[in-house]
């Protein structure tokens, strides 16, 4: 009899959860989701489209990477800010001109899926969207060595789209220290970097400390007028040692602050052993690099770190992603939390049930099942995001 009754409950149990996964996948197509930070226009480029000018871009069919339009539209998304990154070797120049080219390649991309998509350049521009079932594609600047040391520059970029500029990315550049770079060249922002955050407040331009070392991020929050965002950021409780994340003292002076964190989904940003195995499958990686002779870049590189990973399975799960959404709303609250997966920029180390844009509604069931509404899921998914954006966009 007891074996029956615990078969009942097992059965019941496994339909609850069903039927909470089907009430996630209703919620993520009737309201906006919004990730602030996909790497989509440079995964492009490595696959040749700068080079292939003539060649369409369709994205309405199934591709190898996170993004296309078949998984967004099965994970209810709806409002992917487009990074236009800039790898941090690049002098002033090639970075100029790259992030120029990705910005057009984001153009080429709309105009190649206009049934599809289409450029957003304001918060209302997305709601519209919505309305029409297209996709948004609004676009943040993934490190500002574009900008020089001219602020015009920083217009160029605004009229262009960009709404958002994350300081740096892996090295110190004009404007701050990075978190990722032992050298601390400036011990937070240089003068033209303090001169840069006033003007991006003025111009309307979110001001992104993803990237950024703590001492500029307690400058940033100094000087700046406007909340700010951190777009692909964790929490550090539990990656100790690991700057890239935020700390508890971090996260509560940027809610002080009226910003908001987006969780990054990478699985060495939300569990330590995986943060862990990462870092020694990185050195590994780097070690046999230099050893064989090849470019950072190079295929082979990849090749062998990958294979480094399928001996390691060093992935974190989605439960690590819905515990450091828990952390951020246990210190400072629901209204400062949002996604910014980083989808398209972190290879092969997505946690289960998070391993492309088509599963958003596993992070909805996730957070269903741990008490959270339906407003506090808006919120997450949108609302505290577009608070930050549209405050910014009456500029200062």
């Amino acid at each position: 009899m007891r074996l029956f009754y615990l078969f009942i409950y097992l059965l019941m149990s496994s339909c609850n959860d069903m039927n909470i996964l089907e009430k996630a996948k209703k919620i993520s197509k009737e309201i906006i989701i919004s990730d602030g930070h996909i790497d989509l226009p440079y995964r492009l480029k490595n696959e040749g489209y700068l080079k292939s000018i003539n060649k369409k871009i369709n994205l309405n069919i199934e591709t190898q990477g996170n993004f296309d339009i078949i998984k967004a539209k099965k994970g209810g998304l709806n409002a992917p800010f487009m990074a236009i990154y800039v790898p941090s070797n690049y002098n002033y120049i090639d970075a100029y001109n790259l992030a120029d080219s990705l910005i057009d390649l984001v153009e080429r991309i709309v105009n190649d899926n206009k049934d599809y998509i289409s450029l957003a350049k304001t918060s209302k521009d997305v709601y519209e969207n919505f309305k029409n079932e297209l996709i948004s594609f609004p676009m943040g600047m993934e490190n500002g060595s574009p900008i020089g040391n001219n602020l015009n520059n920083l217009k160029h970029f605004y009229d262009r789209g960009i709404r958002y500029i994350t300081l740096t990315h892996a090295k110190n550049n004009q404007i701050c220290d990075s978190s990722y770079d032992s050298t601390r060249k400036w011990n937070g922002l240089s003068e033209f970097g303090k001169k840069l955050i006033l003007e991006m407040n003025k111009i309307g331009m979110m001001i992104d400390i993803s990237h950024v070392s703590d001492k500029t991020f307690e400058q940033v929050i100094e000087i700046s007028k406007l909340p700010v965002v951190a777009t692909h950021s964790s929490p550090r409780f539990f990656t100790p040692g690991f700057e890239r994340n935020m700390s508890d003292a971090m996260i509560k002076k940027l809610a002080d602050n009226n910003g908001v964190i987006l969780i990054n989904f990478g699985s060495s940003f939300v569990n330590k052993k995986s943060n862990e195995i990462y870092k020694n499958i990185d050195e590994k990686t780097e070690k046999w690099r230099i050893k064989n002779g090849f470019a950072l870049l190079d295929k082979e590189v990849n090749e062998y770190k990958n294979k480094l990973i399928e001996e390691k399975n060093p992935f974190a799960s989605i439960e690590d992603v819905l515990n450091a959404i828990d952390h951020v709303k246990n210190l400072v609250g629901i209204n400062y939390i949002g996604l910014g997966s980083d989808f398209d920029g972190l290879g092969n180390s997505l946690p289960n049930k998070l391993k492309d844009v088509s599963d958003y509604p596993n992070l909805i069931e996730g957070l269903l099942l741990r008490g959270y509404s339906r407003v506090d899921i808006e919120k997450i998914c949108f609302k505290n995001f577009f608070r930050v954006w549209e405050i910014n966009q009456k500029g200062n």
